[in-house]
């Protein structure tokens, strides 16, 4: 017989609500961000010579072909994807090195705003370091619950996870794109600390960490006049602070309702980048406090949702994937609203779900689908462990 108590095998069904609010609240970001991208976006469009609703049609191809992924992968058992996390890992690695290699890249991936960060293969334009975000989430979350108790060793338990990890810090780091090679850094990191690595080897790692940092920022005159720019905001050159200044402006000229959707100002060429670096200060402007609150409102309740996914899961992988996979969006959207607000440096990262960029766009949608599957597993181990011991009892 069963030796499973009643109080603990929990229905399927128990966990519905949360996977179908997840799904609604990740359509509400998506949909608000369209909105607000297009508005952000139209005019910028129109001096480029596309449409003035070109960005948008873009945008929203990338919300189809994300939609039908997270369709996809939401019905998908994520554990089939534990024995694919090393090709993954690998397939990712291989496209980041197309940026960096010299002649390859010459043929693959163009120069844009002064960096290579994008593979374009025909019509098809990409940015790898984007699936790098999430193979770096699949591929820690596998190795992390492989360890077991060994993580708490750092040679057997953190150091393969550093090796790994220091590849693609270098490569992404070569496009360059210091934000999101420190980003994807840190998320791994934080899978291996929820699965249980002590915090005394995260204090030295990361120590080690800030200094590596400091030394790419110094290595680069745009890095450390951001840097300035957040140190001594009154003291930075007017270049460097331009985008700052202005988010700021726009954000407090919002008030409490917002000037009106399509009616900023910041968008007309005062705030560089306002569709996809700085589009939060795009909906405090035009959407106002209310606006401001909302979005805080629906990334936390997508965070809350994934957290608790994460903590009813059923086995070690799929909770560090449903941890790390909130992580993604959530660290992400705090870094991107703390920019706006002048609270960090700028770094460029785009607001999950909503800022213009398919790759992103796309990548997360994705993210959300298997954090939806993870979501929906739960009980259906439990329920089918039941019935076997019942059946062998039998």
């Amino acid at each position: 017989m069963s030796t499973t108590p009643a109080s603990v095998v929990r229905h399927p069904g128990e966990f519905r609500w949360e996977t179908r609010l997840l799904a609604m609240v990740t359509a509400t970001l998506v949909v608000f961000g369209l909105a607000n991208s297009y508005g952000a976006s139209s005019l910028v469009g129109t001096k480029s010579g596309i449409v003035g609703y070109g960005f948008a049609l873009r945008q929203l191809s990338g919300a189809l072909a994300g939609g039908l992924l997270l369709m996809i992968l939401s019905r998908v058992d994520y554990r089939r994807l534990k024995p694919l996390a090393w090709p993954i890992m690998i397939g990712a690695i291989i496209l980041l090195l197309v940026p960096v290699t010299p002649g390859i890249k010459l043929h693959f991936s163009p120069m844009l705003n002064g960096a290579r960060r994008w593979i374009r293969v025909g019509p098809i334009q990409f940015q790898p370091s984007e699936i790098a975000r999430l193979a770096v989430v699949i591929w820690c979350a596998m190795l992390a619950a492989k360890k077991g108790e060994q993580i708490r060793d750092l040679k057997k338990g953190v150091m393969p996870f550093l090796v790994v990890l220091g590849v693609v810090f270098l490569l992404v780091l070569g496009e360059p794109n210091l934000s999101m090679a420190t980003l994807i850094v840190l998320l791994g990191m934080l899978v291996v600390f929820t699965a249980g690595a002590r915090i005394g080897h995260f204090i030295l790692l990361g120590i080690g960490g800030l200094l590596l940092v400091f030394h790419k920022i110094n290595d680069a005159q745009y890095r450390m006049a951001r840097l300035t720019t957040f140190l001594n905001p009154g003291d930075a050159t007017s270049d460097a602070a331009l985008q700052v200044h202005q988010s700021i402006v726009g954000i407090g000229s919002g008030g409490v309702l917002g000037v009106g959707f399509g009616h900023g100002q910041q968008k007309l060429g005062y705030l560089p980048y306002a569709y996809s670096d700085f589009l939060f200060s795009i909906i405090g402007e035009e959407w106002g406090f209310i606006g401001v609150v909302m979005t805080v409102m629906l990334f936390g309740l997508f965070c809350w949702l994934g957290f608790r996914i994460a903590r009813t899961a059923e086995d070690p992988f799929g909770q560090y994937l449903a941890t790390g996979l909130t992580m993604a969006v959530g660290l992400t959207a705090f870094m991107h609203m703390a920019v706006t607000l002048g609270m960090m440096p700028t770094t460029g990262l785009t607001l999950p779900f909503m800022s213009y960029g398919r790759s992103s766009l796309i990548v997360t949608l994705a993210g959300a689908g298997l954090l939806i599957s993870v979501g929906r597993m739960r009980g259906k181990g439990t329920a089918r462990t039941k019935r076997d011991e019942g059946t062998k009892s039998r």
